[in-house]
């Protein structure tokens, strides 16, 4: 099973990126589960424009749609801005979910999210550590076809919450961590098999 792990910020010390690796850290271990790690930061990719899309859509998106359409498993670590996820996180999904006219393969816009399980996560300083940004994520990520996990988890006081290693220092947060990959994991596994 591949499973695609990343986080909805590129800030050098976003908790959400810190989460995303601690979840990656934790995926590795699942028995029969290959994990990529990926980091939006390593991507150039534009605001969505549809003239610019026009133009030819920027090589960096089909790089992410190609690896969207190879992981049947998602975890997204959506940050919170202002009670709602951020912008980069809808231009990154616009981009995935936009089809390409010209190319035969790619004119299904939901070639990369339809049937793909997907789990969220986020982590803020807050006491309610994202909760509100996964609540306006669900809806689009079900928009793009996407198979929504139920089970979720919201790390709040992110900021006492990772060991010198970058490690998730709570173990009951790590088991919450454990069980969104477990689910989202399984369900994946049943959907390929049907």
């Amino acid at each position: 099973m591949k499973l695609l792990v990343f986080a909805g910020s590129t800030r050098q010390q976003s908790f959400n990126r810190q989460l995303a690796r601690a979840t990656a850290d934790l995926a590795h271990a699942h028995p029969g589960v290959e994990v990529t790690h990926l980091e939006l930061g390593d991507f150039d990719i534009p605001m969505y424009n549809a003239d610019l899309e026009a133009q030819g859509t920027p090589a960096d998106v089909m790089r992410l749609k190609q690896i969207g359409w190879e992981h049947p498993a998602w975890i997204i670590c959506a940050p919170e801005y202002n009670a709602s996820y951020p912008a980069l996180l809808k231009n990154t999904l616009d981009w995935i979910s936009s089809p390409v006219r010209a190319d035969p393969a790619w004119q299904d816009g939901f070639k990369s999210t339809r049937g793909k399980v997907v789990g969220m996560l986020s982590a803020s300083p807050g006491a309610l550590g994202g909760l509100r940004s996964q609540s306006h994520l669900a809806p689009l990520l079900m928009n793009l076809h996407f198979w929504v996990a139920p089970t979720t988890f919201a790390l709040g006081r992110a900021g006492d919450a990772f060991d010198a290693a970058g490690q998730l220092a709570d173990e009951r947060a790590r088991k919450s961590v454990q069980t969104v990959i477990d689910q989202v994991v399984w369900a994946a596994t049943r959907f390929q098999a049907t």
